[in-house]
């Protein structure tokens, strides 16, 4: 019972500090930016990891299975570390201008907390979008023994990755307020687009 009452009563306290840290530094911002932008990007890789495959001949969906998570895998790490590298100096520069400016030491103030707690979360969803966005376009593949065809699960694959852009073009459209949330969606599917015609294009030479 003692401790439930403990638990019961840090979450709550716990939700609270984390909102006043987002008010702070503008944390769920940041994020949702970091988010948007890597996501992005493991569409469009994931994309040409498809349409490489295709070209390629291979059928056997293992193979494109393999090199996206492999890819995938190395976006999230790769965005991961990124992400906490930049923003660990970023936080630092801007506490130590802030100490200088004050003279006092930011490192225990709520500022100084709220900056290494937008470190952390800022680096979970700089490595996890690219990783994610990349294997929910994968799932036609994953599901490529009950589809049946690899071509039709190509297909699928290539659509759902579509589908995702003109996603994170209407996401991102309401994030800037913007009224043409289709317009939004338009430019982020057409990126996709152009990636695969030029990937035809190329192997086609």
């Amino acid at each position: 019972m003692k401790n439930n009452r403990i638990k019961r009563s840090t979450i709550p306290e716990f939700l609270k500090e984390l909102q006043a840290y987002n008010r702070i530094i503008g944390i769920a911002e940041i994020a949702r930016r970091y988010f948007a932008m890597n996501a992005f990007d493991g569409v469009l890789t994931t994309i040409g990891v498809l349409v490489g495959n295709y070209l390629a001949g291979v059928r056997n969906l293992s193979i494109p299975i393999r090199t996206g998570i492999a890819t995938s895998i190395a976006m999230g790490i790769s965005g991961l570390w990124g992400a906490y590298l930049t923003e660990t100096a970023e936080r630092r520069r801007e506490l130590s201008e802030l100490e200088k400016v004050s003279l006092i030491d930011q490192s225990n103030t709520s500022i100084g907390r709220a900056s290494r707690y937008a470190v952390i979360v800022v680096s979970i969803v700089d490595g996890l979008a690219p990783a994610l966005a990349a294997i929910i376009v994968l799932i036609p593949l994953f599901l490529g023994e009950l589809i049946g065809n690899p071509l039709l699960s190509y297909a699928l694959a290539g659509g759902l990755a579509l589908i995702c852009l003109f996603a994170l073009g209407l996401f991102l459209g309401k994030v800037s307020e913007e009224r043409n949330l289709i317009g939004y969606g338009i430019k982020t599917l057409l990126a996709g687009l152009v990636a695969i015609a030029i990937n035809f294009l190329l192997g086609a030479e």
